[in-house]
C-alpha cells in the first residue's frame, strides 16, 4: 500500500486554553487534490497551520510521507517537502516579483524546485510584471506570486489556504488551471476553500470540517449524491 503524502490521526490542537481541533483524522494520497470544506471558523485553516507547526499545543499524529512531523521544528517540516501558502499570502511587498521568486531557499536534495523561467511559463502575468514591486500587483497577481514562490522551494505537498478568495473569475480560472497542471505533474495539493464551484472540479476527495472535526468524507465520485447534504452543511 502506498504511503500517504499526508496522514493525520486523532489530532487535537489548542490556541492557549481554546481547544479548536478535536480528534481529527484524514489522509491525502500522493498526487491527489483534497479540499477541506466548511464554514468560516470551522478549523480548516488551523489544520494547515498545525501541519506546519504554527499553532499552539498539538497532540496526536501528523505524518508527511510516513515521517513524523508533529515533533519536528518548523524548518524541518518544510524540508519534508511541504509548501504552505497562507490566506494572507505573505509576499514581500517591497521586493519585485523576480526578487520574491529568487529569495526562497531550495529544499535540500530536492531536484523538483521550479526555475524562475518555468514559473513565468506557468504564470504569464508574473512574467509581464517581473520588475514590479509587490505593492503594485493586483490581488490576483499577488496570489499567483504566493503560489509560485513555494514552487521555487521544490515542495511537492502544497497547502493552499483560500487562494481564490476575493479574486476575479478570470484569475480564479487561471489558478484552477495551475492546480490541474501541478496535479498532472504529481504534486499533492490540500485546498482550504470557501468557493465550492472552484474546488468541486479539482478535488479527488472532500472533507467537511465542522467545529474542528471531520463530519463528512466524500470521494469525488460520490459528490453528486451528497449535494443535498453539502448544501445543508455549507449553505452553498
Amino acid at each position: 500500500m502506498t504511503t500517504p503524502a499526508l496522514e493525520i490521526e486523532n489530532l487535537n490542537v489548542w490556541y492557549g486554553e481554546s481547544h479548536v481541533i478535536h480528534d481529527l483524522s484524514l489522509k491525502v494520497g500522493k498526487g491527489e487534490v483534497v479540499t477541506l470544506l466548511g464554514r468560516n471558523g470551522a478549523g480548516r485553516s488551523t489544520i494547515l497551520r498545525a501541519v506546519m507547526g504554527l499553532t499552539g499545543r498539538r497532540e496526536g499524529a501528523i505524518r508527511i510521507n510516513g515521517m513524523d512531523a508533529l515533533h519536528r521544528p518548523i524548518h524541518m517540516i518544510a524540508r519534508c517537502g511541504v509548501g504552505y501558502c497562507p490566506e494572507e499570502r505573505g509576499i514581500f511587498a517591497s521586493l519585485s516579483v523576480e526578487e520574491n521568486l529568487l529569495l526562497p531557499p531550495k529544499i535540500a536534495d530536492n531536484k523538483n524546485a521550479m526555475s524562475v523561467e518555468a514559473l513565468y511559463e506557468m504564470f504569464p502575468n508574473l512574467a509581464e510584471r517581473r520588475h514590479s514591486q509587490g505593492t503594485r500587483l493586483s490581488g490576483g497577481e499577488q496570489q499567483m506570486l504566493a503560489v509560485a514562490r513555494i514552487l521555487r522551494t521544490g515542495a511537492e505537498l502544497l497547502l493552499l489556504d483560500e487562494i481564490s478568495e476575493g479574486l476575479a473569475p478570470v484569475v480564479v480560472q487561471a489558478l484552477a488551471e495551475v492546480i490541474r497542471t501541478l496535479k498532472s505533474h504529481g504534486y499533492t495539493v490540500v485546498l482550504v476553500e470557501q468557493n465550492f464551484r472552484f474546488a468541486a472540479p479539482l478535488a479527488d476527495h472532500f472533507y467537511v470540517i465542522e467545529h474542528g472535526q471531520v463530519v463528512e468524507s466524500i470521494p469525488s465520485a460520490d459528490l453528486q449524491g451528497k449535494m443535498t447534504l453539502l448544501n445543508k452543511l455549507l449553505g452553498v
